[in-house]
């Protein structure tokens, strides 16, 4: 998924089956560690570091969960693209 404004947060939906499980968390903070500042996940009004797979697990992200992904710095926006679309493609599963 190409976006075509750059904005520092999209909000994407779970479609693989198993979710957002330690697997796909550990992708997901892969990406986030390369980052020049923090990349956020959020569910409603919980907030999770995603360079943190305990952190994401905690949002418990089931098959069609909306999540926002925002990164805090514009130089990031390589990254959260990546992010992005990694959920995008259902993590490769």
């Amino acid at each position: 998924m190409i976006r075509k404004a750059k904005a520092l947060s999209e909000e994407v939906t779970i479609t693989n089956e198993l979710g957002m499980h330690a697997r796909s968390a550990a992708m997901i903070a892969k990406l986030a560690a390369q980052a020049g500042s923090k990349i956020w996940i959020s569910k409603g009004a919980e907030k999770a570091d995603a360079s943190s797979i305990m952190d994401m697990l905690t949002l418990e992200g089931v098959k069609g969960t909306k999540l926002k992904i925002t990164a805090e710095d514009s130089t990031d926006l390589k990254i959260l693209d990546k992010i992005i679309n990694l959920i995008g493609i259902g993590f490769g599963e």
